[in-house]
C-alpha cells in the first residue's frame, strides 16, 4: 500500500477560461495583466418616475409649511375646544409641541408663502443682480421650477430661483422682516449657497449683513414702557396693543416684559409711550401685579379683565379697576 505524501498538495485555481496553462500564467507580468469589468447599466428615469420624484420632493419641501398651515387653522377655528381649554395645552398633549415650537411653525409657513409668491415668474420682470428673477416669456412648468426665456424645460434640474426652504429653521431668521425683504434675503442666500437650499446659518448671515447696512439706532432704554405693534409679524399674533417694559436692549430689537411673559420684538414693532421715569415705575408695579394674579385656571371673564389691563394706555388704574385687582389678589392669596 502506497504511503501518502508528507507534503500536502496546494489547491490551484484559475479565473481564466482559455487554455493557458498555469505555468504560463505564473510567468505573466502582473503589471500588464488585463482585468475585465462588466459595466452595469442604470436605466434612465421614465417620464412617470420623473413626475413622481418632483411630486415627492415638493412634499418634502412643504412638510413644515403644511404643518404650520394646519396648526394655524386648528388655532383660528378653535377645533381643539371639545377636548382642551387652550390651544397651547392641545398642542402639547396631541403633538408634544411647546408653545414656542408652534409659533415657529406657523410663522415659518407664512414666510414660506411669501417666498413662493415673491419668486413666481412674471412677464416683463427685470432680472436682479443675483440672477434669481424669471426672464420674460419664460414658460413655467407644472412644478414651477424652471423659468428661462425660450429654453426647453429640464424637469430634472430645478432652477435656482425656485429653490424653496425645506425646514422651519431656514426661514426663522426671516420672520421679523417685511415680506418683500424676506424674498430678497432668501434669493440672496440661495445665491450664496451656490444655487442650493441654504442652511440656517447662511440665511442668518445674509440677514445680519442687510441689517447692518440698514441699521436703525436703538434709542430705547431699560425700563421704558412701549406698545407692541403686531403688524404683519405672525409671532406677535394676539399681542398687538399690549404694553411692555424694556428688559434688555439689543442691536436690532428689545426684549420686552409684559404681564404674561417676555418677548424679543424688532424695533419696527415697538412704539414708545414716552412716559416719565415715575410713570414707568408705576407701570412696572402694575405689570408685576397682573402677572402674579393671571392664570389659565381663572374664569374666562376674569382672564379678559386682566388682559384688558395689559392694553392700558395710561399709567394708573381707575378706582374700580384697583378694587377688582385687589379682590383677585386677596382671593388668590397674593
Amino acid at each position: 500500500m502506497a504511503k501518502p505524501s508528507s507534503n500536502p498538495k496546494k489547491s490551484t485555481f484559475s479565473s481564466s477560461t482559455d487554455s493557458t496553462s498555469p505555468d504560463n500564467l505564473a510567468q505573466e507580468d502582473p503589471a500588464t495583466a488585463t482585468i475585465t469589468v462588466t459595466a452595469v447599466e442604470i436605466p434612465e428615469l421614465t417620464e412617470q418616475e420623473i413626475s413622481d420624484r418632483l411630486h415627492l420632493e415638493r412634499k418634502v419641501e412643504r412638510a413644515f409649511f403644511e404643518a404650520g398651515k394646519a396648526l394655524a387653522q386648528l388655532r383660528d377655528r378653535r377645533l381643539y375646544r371639545s377636548t382642551h381649554r387652550t390651544f397651547e395645552e392641545y398642542c402639547r398633549d396631541r403633538f408634544g409641541y411647546t408653545h414656542r415650537r408652534v409659533n415657529y411653525l406657523i410663522a415659518g409657513s407664512v414666510v414660506f408663502d411669501n417666498i413662493v409668491a415673491g419668486t413666481n415668474c412674471s412677464q416683463n420682470e427685470e432680472v436682479d443682480k443675483t440672477g434669481t428673477n424669471c426672464s420674460q416669456n419664460g414658460e413655467v412648468d407644472e412644478t414651477g421650477t424652471n423659468c428661462s426665456q425660450n429654453e426647453e424645460v429640464d424637469k430634472t434640474r430645478p432652477n435656482p430661483s425656485r429653490v424653496l426652504p425645506t425646514n422651519e429653521g431656514q426661514v426663522r431668521p426671516l420672520a421679523p422682516l417685511e415680506p418683500q425683504q424676506q424674498v430678497k434675503v432668501w434669493q440672496r442666500a440661495v445665491h450664496e449657497a451656490g444655487g442650493k437650499v441654504p442652511s440656517a446659518r447662511i440665511v442668518t448671515d445674509v440677514v445680519q449683513k442687510i441689517m447692518e447696512r440698514t441699521r436703525i439706532p436703538n434709542t430705547y432704554q431699560f425700563g421704558e414702557v412701549c406698545q407692541i405693534l403686531a403688524k404683519d409679524n405672525p409671532e406677535l399674533r394676539g399681542k398687538g396693543g399690549y404694553w411692555g417694559i424694556v428688559a434688555r436692549v439689543n442691536d436690532f430689537s428689545c426684549t420686552v416684559r409684559t404681564w404674561n411673559g417676555e418677548y424679543t420684538v424688532g424695533l419696527q414693532h415697538l412704539k414708545s409711550y414716552n412716559y416719565l421715569p415715575d410713570e414707568c415705575q408705576q407701570m412696572q408695579v402694575i405689570c408685576a401685579r397682573i402677572g402674579r394674579v393671571y392664570s389659565r385656571e381663572l374664569e374666562e371673564s376674569v382672564q379678559r379683565f386682566l388682559e384688558s389691563l395689559g392694553k392700558l394706555n395710561r399709567t394708573y388704574l381707575t378706582e374700580l379697576e384697583e378694587k377688582v385687582l385687589s379682590l383677585l389678589e386677596s382671593e388668590i392669596g397674593v
